[in-house]
């Protein structure tokens, strides 16, 4: 790199006479196709820019801040440790923050304790299929709970891994522990950081096994520990962190619970209008803010803007007003048209909306589905029932005949017609179908009486429940996870109206019931209660479908969506769709709309799981 009077130039000649660009799919973006690791060997300069959508989360979050509450925060002022953000942690309520709001994670919490930064710091890096392949992971816990001494058999080796308890969890340690440790040089140090570097495991560590433990025994070291330490280091192979990589991260992850933890309903609006992103859908994002003392109120086509935005209220954080983005096949264009056409006057009626605005009906048809209409009296039937009875648009001169027309006679306006309103558990599911979420009741409500009959217990009250005792607990899928690190071990995330359960499905149980687990909308939980400390699971002998009593709420399939974190339907690729279902056993699967099944009661929904 050489100083240039306009700035600084990478490479004396032109970048297109040494390497082949093209335009990227992005606007003003170029990209090159060669391999990393060929520019790398050529000495190009090459930085990593990691994308992050909590960074534009947070962005939002501080704007919000500010323009809202007066309050200019940034990154940079959150530099001093907040014992109340961290108690917060240490619950594990950190639903919706960064990296910290996984299962593996909020079973660590509790554990870990975090109480300064640099303990949210091995927090993140902790939680990795390299610290838990090598091996890292108890012996820290044990260590950091005082059950167990760290051992440092030589006063350089305790210079460089006492504050990881004598772990070696970063790559920089490695390094560190090879050099002082085994009498790597510097290079060799760094050919070893270059096999750990990498997101799959290719057995590049296993190289240095015999230079590592021969040069640690040959400095006196326990063979015993040289063993122990190579093995740990060895599940860098499934990539651990650099210390550096996990500080930024940290600094992300307390940035996100300070602000949850101060103004959750500032986190809210700011989690939803980034949306998709994280672990968790809209609706248990909505109902962890409500829980946290949030007013949440529904999309408005009078006071809702195309971002979620916040209101006046009275009691301690102001009110979440959901966005017109929330509902279900609304364009951003129509949502900019209708909310620019009531800037100087609010709508009167769905006709009013329709001409003012100039969208086509398909979009009013929209707001009717998402009950955006209440504002001026029409719930989401007679929305829908105004809309299907708007024609073409008139021309605006014939349009104010019309209306003066009526004024005149009372002939000429058509009576109101009397529509029976949708069933509570009906508008809920709607609710569900158009926003994907519902501020009326959660669905498992309507469905209490018959699953007390059946002997279900509530996720709630797993709390008060003895350890070991043999349970069925009952919710609508949230997460499912099935991490490489974890032996085909299967974790399950379930919620009822109460609140959530963790399930624990060991292989052999989940292959014989994978069908049910990997499509039911809705589950029961089978097994035994395990508790420890404040993480409870439970050990499934048995899934249930329970599919048959989310189709009696709404008599029409379930149209939940479960959040990004759910790997049965997401397996990795967030933009993936999945097919919907009809209710009913599971040993009778079709597609939507198929054997002249109703298009209206089959409901596509996405999720997303981790394998």
């Amino acid at each position: 790199m050489s100083q240039h009077p306009g700035g600084f130039v990478l490479t004396h000649d032109r970048l297109d006479d040494l390497v082949p660009i093209e335009p990227a799919a992005m606007e003003d973006r170029q990209i090159i196709e060669w391999d990393k690791d060929d520019i790398d060997a050529l000495k190009f300069m090459k930085v990593d820019v990691l994308g992050l959508g909590m960074l534009g989360c947070m962005n939002r979050a501080f704007n919000m801040l500010e323009a809202d509450k007066g309050l200019r925060v940034g990154l940079a002022d959150l530099q001093d440790d907040d014992p109340d953000a961290y108690a917060m942690i240490s619950k594990a309520d950190t639903l919706g923050t960064f990296q910290i709001e996984s299962r593996a994670q909020m079973s660590m919490l509790p554990r870990m304790k975090p109480r300064r930064f640099y303990d949210l710091v091995i927090q993140v890096a902790i939680v990795r299929p390299g610290p838990i392949q090598g091996d890292m992971v108890h012996p820290y816990l044990r260590r950091r709970e005082g059950l167990e001494k760290p051992e440092y058999p030589r006063p350089e080796l305790r210079a460089v891994l006492e504050k990881t308890l004598g772990v070696p969890l970063f790559q920089e340690q490695a390094m560190k522990v090879a050099i002082v440790g085994a009498g790597f040089t510097p290079a060799e140090a760094d050919q070893l950081r270059r096999a750990m570097a990498t997101f799959k495991f290719t057995g590049g560590v296993s190289h240095f096994s015999e230079k590592l433990i021969g040069g640690m025994v040959e400095r006196g070291y326990p063979r015993e520990f040289a063993e122990r330490t190579f093995r740990q280091l060895e599940g860098f192979g499934s990539y651990g962190f650099p210390e550096s990589h996990a500080a930024s991260f940290a600094k992300i992850s307390y940035a996100s619970s300070w602000m949850k933890h101060h103004h959750p309903d500032v986190f809210c609006a700011s989690l939803m209008n980034a949306q998709p992103m994280g672990f968790y859908a809209p609706a248990q994002i909505v109902r962890d803010a409500r829980e946290h003392g949030v007013v949440v109120r529904p999309p408005c086509v009078n006071t809702s803007r195309w971002d979620c935005t916040l209101e006046p209220y009275g009691g301690r954080y102001l009110a979440v007003r959901l966005g017109l983005r929330q509902i279900r096949g609304l364009s951003n264009a129509d949502g900019a048209k209708i909310v620019g056409a009531r800037e100087l006057i609010a709508f009167e009626s769905v006709e009013d909306v329709w001409r003012r605005s100039g969208v086509q009906r398909a979009a009013i048809e929209k707001l009717a589905d998402g009950d955006a209409f209440h504002s001026f009296g029409a719930d989401r039937r007679q929305g829908l029932w105004k809309v299907r009875g708007l024609g073409e648009a008139p021309l605006p001169l014939f349009a104010a005949a019309d209306r003066a027309d009526q004024a005149v006679s009372a002939e000429g306006i058509e009576p109101d017609v009397e529509l029976r309103p949708l069933t509570d558990g009906r508008e809920v599911i709607e609710d569900y179908r158009a926003l994907q979420l519902s501020l009326r009741a959660h669905p498992l409500t309507f469905v209490r009486d018959e699953l007390a009959r059946r002997g279900v217990t509530k996720c709630a009250d797993l709390a008060t429940i003895r350890d070991g005792r043999h349970v069925e607990v009952a919710g609508i899928i949230l997460v499912r996870q099935k991490p490489g690190s974890a032996k085909g071990v299967l974790f399950i995330t379930i919620e009822d109206e109460t609140g959530i359960a963790n399930g624990i499905l060991w292989p052999d149980r989940f292959e014989r019931q994978r069908r049910t687990v990997m499509s039911a909308s809705m589950i029961g939980m089978k097994g035994r209660v395990q508790k420890e400390g404040e993480v409870i699971h439970v050990i499934c002998d048995r899934i249930i479908d329970h599919g048959d009593l989310l189709h009696w709420v709404g008599e029409m399939s379930f149209p939940h969506r479960t959040g990004r974190g759910d790997g049965a339907k997401h397996a990795g690729s967030p933009d993936r769709g999945d097919k919907g279902w009809s209710p009913g056993p599971r040993n009778s699967y079709w597609p939507p709309h198929a054997d002249g099944m109703d298009p209206e009661a089959v409901v596509k929904f996405k999720s997303h799981d981790f394998h």
